[in-house]
């Protein structure tokens, strides 16, 4: 061998962080776990992110003003009936927006702390409908907001309104899931399908068996959910208690959302609350 020829080493000789093949083996699946704990937890720490509130909603649901470019994209007319009955729902978008609009005001988020502490911090699942509504909602105050992605066939894409620095993508659902619910001081629900009723559920089973701090469930939509789920039918049948129905609360408008999870415990930290007098809230001026 030509002494300056470097010899050929083997991928041992990489290091550990480096070598993508050895840190993807199955053996290192919990490792892989921990750092998708970690990455997310620090970086939120960073932003003094102590609480947030979940926002969580329909993917498909478009923003009142893409259903004409909507529509004059689909390939078909099944395709355009698709987008019309989805765009029948548009009005939770605005709803969802103007929900975080508001919590992003009167929350914590946009603080004045010395110590930079952010609670109430809105946060969904990082994609597009009421995810991304939320996301601008927090935008057009000027609050930061999470979005927690995640690998997915279809429909999920990060949505441009959620914080640069504060959206991640998660590679695990266990973890995306645990990241949801850690800090969540509440858990908003508009109109969705599997994984919305997925996540409502989530959050409803740690409340009832008391694995997660109370926190108050709102969900957006009566004439949605009353005619989805026949909640009263599993206390008919014995499945869960009369009690766990008040769990949550069904509203229809951002205001009737938010005091809903004031009156039943959301912590505010918020600066409109510590000016005495002050007859103008911020949100009523959009």
């Amino acid at each position: 061998m030509d002494p300056k020829t470097p010899p050929p080493y083997a991928r041992s000789f990489l290091p550990a962080l480096e070598d993508r093949e050895f840190l993807l083996r199955e053996e290192l699946r919990g490792l892989r776990f921990a750092m998708e704990y970690y990455k997310a937890d620090l970086l939120l720490r960073e932003w003094g992110v102590r609480s947030t509130v979940v926002v969580f909603g329909s993917a498909r649901i478009p923003a009142p003003e893409a259903v004409e470019g909507l529509l004059a994209a689909a390939p078909d007319a099944a395709a355009r009936a698709m987008v019309e009955r989805h765009a029948r729902l548009s009005v939770w978008y605005e709803r969802a927006r103007a929900f975080a609009r508001l919590l992003s005001v009167r929350g914590g988020a946009l603080t004045h702390r010395a110590d930079g502490i952010r609670d109430n911090v809105v946060a969904t699942g990082g994609g597009p409908g009421i995810m991304e509504a939320a996301n601008r909602g927090a935008a057009d105050v000027g609050a930061p907001s999470i979005g927690f992605n995640i690998g997915l066939p279809h429909e999920q894409e990060p949505n441009r309104w959620s914080t640069p620095s504060l959206t991640f993508s998660f590679h695990y659902f266990a973890m995306r899931k645990m990241h949801l619910a850690m800090r969540a001081n509440a858990l908003a629900v508009f109109p969705g399908g599997f994984g919305t009723l997925d996540e409502m559920f989530e959050i409803l089973t740690l409340q009832q068996t008391g694995k997660a701090p109370p926190m108050p469930v709102v969900l957006f939509g009566r004439d949605y959910w009353t005619s989805i789920i026949r909640f009263e039918a599993l206390v008919e049948q014995g499945m869960i208690a009369e009690a766990d129905l008040g769990l949550f609360e069904i509203v229809d408008t951002p205001e009737e959302g938010w005091e809903s999870i004031r009156r039943r415990g959301l912590v505010a930290h918020t600066p409109f609350q510590d000016v005495p007098g002050r007859a103008t809230d911020p949100v009523d001026a959009e």
